[in-house]
Formats: C-alpha cells, sequence, structure tokens
C-alpha cells in the first residue's frame, strides 16, 4: 500500500519505520524540519505537508492534539476522496467523530485506532491498538495496522477507540504520578531510591509505569525524552473532560491532572513525562 503518515516524531517515526519494513511505501510528513532530517536518516521519504507527499491509500494521522487534528483536516480538503485515514493520535471521541464526519462527506473511509505502548513498543511493532469504526474499513488497512502492532476491535463507532484510550489514558496518567510519589517517599525515607526500585517493581506494588518511567525519575532533568509533560497534560485533560461529560467520578485523575500542570507552570512542559516527580522535591 501507499501510506502517509503524518507526525513523525518520537512515537510516530517508529511507527512509520514498523509500516515500511513490512513492504508498504510510506512517506512521513511533519512540519518539524528535524524531524523530517531524522526520518531521511532512518531511510524513510519525508515531506513538509500533505500536498507534497504521493497520493496514498492509507493516511495516518499521528498528531498531537484535538487542535491539530481539525487544523488538518481542514487542511486537506477534498484530496482525501477514495483514502482511508487511520486517526491514531489521542484526541478524544468527540474530536475524532466531528473530523471523522468531515472526512466522510469528503469522501474518505475513517478508522479510529489509537495506540498505546510508547516508543519502546513502537520500535518492536508491539503496540496495542483500539480499532474501531466500520469492519470494511478495519480490514482494508489491517496489513498496515498489523505491522505496528496488535489489534482489539473495540466496536463499529467512531471514537469507540478513543474512548478506551480515555480510560487507558486515566490509568497511566495516574500511575505515573504514583510511581513518582512513591520513589520520592523512597527518598525522604532516606532509603536509596534506585535499590528499592529494583526491589519492588517486580511485586504485587510493580506496573509497567513504574518499570518504565522509574528509572528516568531517578535521572536528571535532561533525560531523553520519550513522551513530554506537555503530552501529558493534554491527555489528562482529555480524561477529565470526558469525565465531566459523562459525570464520571474521577478524583485521582484529579489529583494527578494536577501535578502535570504544576510540572508544566514550572517551565518542565517539553522535558519527559518521568520529571513530574520534580513537583514533589522540595526546595
Amino acid at each position: 500500500m501507499n501510506v502517509t503518515f503524518i507526525g513523525i516524531g518520537a512515537i510516530g517515526l517508529p511507527m512509520a519505520l514498523r509500516i515500511k519494513g513490512a513492504g508498504h511505501e510510506v512517506t512521513g510528513v511533519d512540519l518539524s524540519p528535524r524531524a523530517r532530517e531524522m526520518a531521511q536518516e532512518s531511510g524513510l521519504k519525508a515531506a513538509d505537508g500533505f500536498a507534497s507527499a504521493p497520493a496514498a491509500d492509507v493516511v495516518v494521522a499521528m498528531v498531537a492534539t484535538p487542535q491539530q487534528l481539525a487544523s488538518l483536516v481542514e487542511s486537506v480538503g477534498a484530496a482525501v476522496k477514495g483514502q482511508t485515514w487511520v486517526v491514531m493520535s489521542t484526541v478524544g471521541p468527540d474530536s475524532v467523530r466531528a473530523e471523522g464526519e468531515r472526512l466522510i462527506a469528503a469522501g474518505a473511509r475513517v478508522v479510529d485506532a489509537p495506540v498505546t505502548g510508547g516508543t519502546a513498543r513502537a520500535k518492536t511493532g508491539e503496540l496495542v491498538i483500539f480499532a474501531s469504526g466500520a469492519q470494511a474499513d478495519i480490514d482494508t488497512v489491517r496489513p498496515v495496522l498489523d505491522a505496528m502492532g496488535k489489534v482489539r476491535i473495540t466496536g463499529p463507532k467512531l471514537g469507540d477507540g478513543q474512548a478506551i484510550k480515555v480510560v487507558n489514558q486515566h490509568l497511566c496518567s495516574v500511575h505515573i504520578v504514583a510511581a513518582a510519589e512513591a520513589l520520592n517517599l523512597a527518598s525522604s525515607l532516606g532509603l536509596d531510591a534506585a535499590a528499592v526500585l529494583e526491589l519492588i517493581e517486580n511485586g504485587a506494588a510493580g506496573s509497567w509505569m513504574l518499570s518504565d518511567r522509574g528509572p528516568r525519575m531517578l535521572q536528571g532533568t535532561d533525560v531523553n525524552v520519550t513522551s513530554s509533560i506537555n503530552i501529558f497534560v493534554k491527555d489528562s485533560d482529555l480524561v477529565a473532560s470526558a469525565a465531566q461529560s459523562c459525570d464520571a467520578d474521577v478524583p485521582l485523575l484529579k489529583l494527578a491532572n494536577a501535578r502535570y500542570h504544576e510540572a508544566a507552570d514550572a517551565g518542565l512542559g517539553l522535558r519527559d513525562d518521568s520529571r513530574v516527580i520534580e513537583t514533589f522535591r522540595k526546595e
């Protein structure tokens, strides 16, 4: 298949490379010159806009925010006719339904397919993909999806996948902050936090987020960024908004959300999300 992959950042680039590795013709699209440069260094063709990419059978959208998705859909207009769009961004149910309707009206087919697993699993093709939409449309893009991870069919309606991703991000948001709080507690008790992490991560208190983020929490502010604080500001905001829309009580999410905002306000927005631990440290 000819695939245009929009958004070749930290997680998008390894996803696009997995698709290319499965034998598809892939062009990455990103506004960032650095992102395009890194793509080209990895052997992936890159363009600075949708119009500059070759005609595609499948378009994967991996932009960061609902606003970016809306701007993208607005910009492509009728050029999407005959294409199948796969929205893999975490943008929330309302966004994917609204933009999906606009794409369908312009003649495209749309699959809602947010992912979880982070950059580590993106590199190995082990993401979990929450796919929703018409079965025929999912079947059309299945060879592309299978290259990136394990597909879980979540329902026939656009937005079903995003709704499950909201639940997923609720837990991710809370787990990261809980890990930061626990490791800060270890240090405050006078313990070697790295030794504590090694002791507890494989026991009943362990979690994927503790094992993945914990080591980076024990490093400095300049640790390599795999997912930024700003991403979890956005994602936890989406969870809070979705919970409010259905009157669900999410007190733990609210506490975690406040920590991400506190970290962003402290100038850590572009730092790795593990740096939320810095909001626990006393002056």
